[in-house]
């Protein structure tokens, strides 16, 4: 299991929002550090397949929390939310330039069923609807997460929502790719819906 320190230096989009909101952000970086090691001792050993999900969360609440105290909640927010924004900009740019190779479009549509049952599965935390599987179409549910999970339980289910709103950032905008959602659970729906077409 990699180290808190470890996992912050991997955090650098957030440290830059901070950088902009704050002289004081190196101080609040160290505690935020600090947060995020008292979390991750409190949770102890978890299954490695929950580890991806919650090295995004842990650290996304650790930061959240320690700013939330020093600079309120709407900066905190902010800083946790634009960081969450940069780092789907850089994956997006990479997708649509990938989706602009004749092909790319359907094949990647076909590595979602096995994608999602292997990062996204009752392994990693989630509970699924997984539908039959359809040409140039694919379509899930997620019906309880590690997202929706840890940041209720640390006392921040608000971050959740950025969360949910990231696949409209990453997907929302692909070329030959139309994406849907008509909930999420961070809002408040009974699930979140994921609906990808080829287009």
């Amino acid at each position: 299991m990699k180290t808190a320190e470890q996992i912050m230096a991997k955090r650098t989009v957030f440290k830059t929002e901070l950088d902009k909101r704050t002289s004081n952000s190196d101080k609040l970086w160290k505690k935020a550090t600090e947060k995020l090691d008292e979390i991750m001792k409190h949770y102890g050993t978890l299954p490695d397949g929950v580890l991806p999900h919650t090295n995004k969360i842990f650290p996304s609440a650790a930061i959240y929390l320690t700013l939330k105290e020093e600079l309120g909640e709407k900066e905190a927010f902010a800083v946790v939310e634009g960081g969450a924004i940069r780092n789907c900009e850089g994956i997006a740019k990479k997708l649509k330039k990938l989706m602009k190779i004749p092909g790319m479009p359907n094949l990647f549509i076909k590595m979602w069923n096995p994608l999602t049952k292997k990062i996204f599965g009752p392994n990693n935390g989630f509970k699924n609807t997984f539908y039959p599987k359809k040409k140039g179409e694919y379509r899930m549910d997620v019906n309880s997460c590690p997202y929706c999970r840890y940041f209720t339980e640390l006392g921040c289910s608000e971050l959740t929502r950025i969360y949910c709103e990231n696949d409209e950032r990453v997907y929302g905008d692909l070329p030959h790719l139309k994406f849907e959602r008509t909930g999420t659970l961070g809002k408040g729906a009974e699930r979140c819906d994921f609906y990808l077409k080829k287009v």
